[in-house]
């Protein structure tokens, strides 16, 4: 029998069973191992000492590019722009040098309304950085620094490549602490619908972040940024998270080239596909996203684009949420076309789709999810010119709901008085006539698809009547 090997007090455990076996204490075997080999180091401890090493080697190498941000408010600087400038606050965030010439990168909720911020560098010197870009949808920044030498700055990595259950160094200036170290692993990828920005992507860590970490680093055991940290959930530790590094590095050339972001338009208003959705278009849960709307003139549009088509891949890329859509389409350039699959009908068709600028405005509409178990419950009637004034619809045919009684399965998906019915399991109902026509097609046990359009905004909704 192999005898155990003593690396260290942390595998005093092992000892113990050691000496339980050999009818000895804990004590006496601990003790009688350090007396015979006082000048011996096992291999265990040595891989410890080299893990140490990488991890110490590391955050000295990565300390010298985090720095702490200051923003200076408008109010900080004289009429003339002479005198001093004070921060706005202490410790108000971290950035991180990422080349030789002073830009940074860092949060753009940590740089807010200020367009000169005060930096703070490892060797203690305080700069005055211009901001020379923000990227609210990302909530990224960048800002650029001028010295008369080369400063310490790190490198992005490839953030694609990052795995959970890695180790991570995290490293800001949580409480005014400046150059804080914190290890952890990667928890998750992919978090999304946190509702901290537009485009959310989210690398989740257990590295301790706290406030005044957002814009700092997230590094990989090589030293490359594999993230900026951006948030914290309250009262939840443990849980932090981090934008990716791709992302932010696409965000940060353009910052720097432009000072604005340029993201490409489809055109098209979305909602996640339930599962009763799912079923009434022939795909799978989860299995792409539901276009509900087209803009007219718009790229989806021109390129033939449907109410009712789900679409299921971008360029090849599987698409299962709105917010994955969305992210996908506008890492793409204004200008170039996309290959976009959708399915229509329980058929697959590729289309070309060539993409505009985007414009602000909201793409998303998310419905509760279905509920099948009580009656439909509305009351309808015909579109008039005056109805269509005081619900702001601007349509002039068209199915108005005037009344959901309390407690039916209308009022249960969401559906109120003034909302216009379009559509009737993929039938254009203009009437009251034609609604009823449709209506009367459905067969006991099954579903109605709805298209709806409220103040100009159109989703789908499902519904199980009891009885017909």
């Amino acid at each position: 029998m192999n005898t155990p090997i003593s690396v260290s007090a942390v595998l005093l455990v092992g000892l113990g069973f050691a000496g339980s076996w050999l009818g000895l204490p804990l004590s006496t075997v601990a003790a009688a191992d350090v007396a015979s080999t006082p000048h011996t180091v096992s291999p265990g401890l040595r891989l410890l000492e080299e893990l140490q090493t990488v991890i110490t080697d590391l955050a000295e190498t990565a300390k010298p590019s985090v720095v702490s941000i200051f923003p200076i408010p408008a109010t900080g600087r004289s009429r003339d722009g002479s005198g001093d400038r004070v921060p706005s606050s202490t410790g108000s965030g971290s950035g991180v040098i990422i080349d030789p010439v002073g830009h940074i990168i860092t949060n753009n909720h940590v740089v807010g309304d200020a367009t000169e911020v005060e930096v703070r560098l490892s060797d203690k010197s305080k700069l005055f950085a211009q901001v020379i870009g923000k990227d609210p949808d990302t909530d990224l920044a960048v800002l650029k620094i001028t010295t008369d030498h080369p400063l310490p700055a790190a490198h992005f990595g490839d953030s694609s490549s990052v795995k959970v259950g890695q180790w991570v160094l995290a490293v800001g200036n949580p409480f005014g602490l400046d150059r804080t170290v914190t290890l952890g692993v990667v928890s998750g990828i992919g978090r999304e619908n946190i509702n901290l920005s537009r485009y959310e992507n989210f690398i989740q860590t257990d590295a301790s972040i706290n406030p005044g970490n957002s814009g700092g680093p997230l590094f990989d055991l090589r030293g490359d940024i594999i993230g900026i940290n951006t948030a914290i959930i309250n009262f939840a530790q443990g849980i932090g998270f981090a934008i990716p590094s791709n992302m932010a590095k696409q965000v940060m050339h353009q910052l720097i080239a432009k000072g604005k972001v340029v993201r490409a338009w489809l055109g098209v208003g979305l909602q996640p596909l339930t599962p009763d959705l799912a079923n009434k278009f022939g795909v799978e849960e989860n299995e792409g996203v539901l276009v509900n709307e087209v803009f007219e003139r718009d790229p989806a549009a021109l390129a033939g684009i449907k109410p009712g088509d789900v679409i299921t891949k971008v360029d090849g890329a599987l698409v299962d949420t709105p917010n994955k859509l969305s992210r996908l389409v506008a890492a793409l350039d204004p200008g170039s076309t996309t290959r976009v699959e959708v399915v229509r009908d329980g058929k697959r068709i590729n289309l070309q789709v060539a993409l505009s600028e985007r414009r602000d405005t909201v793409v998303t509409a998310s419905l509760p999810q279905s509920r099948t178990d009580l009656k439909l419950g509305i009351d309808v009637q015909d579109l008039t010119a005056g109805l269509a004034e005081k619900f702001r619809l601007n349509e002039s045919r068209g199915v108005l709901i005037s009344k959901v009684d309390a407690g039916s399965l209308a009022q249960a998906e969401g559906l109120r008085e003034g909302d216009l019915i379009k559509e009737v399991n993929r039938v254009d109902t203009g009437t009251v006539g034609e609604f009823t026509i449709a209506v009367a097609k459905v067969k006991r046990g099954d579903t109605i698809l709805l298209r709806v359009l409220r103040e100009g905004r159109a989703f789908y909704v499902v519904l199980k009547p009891a009885d017909h």
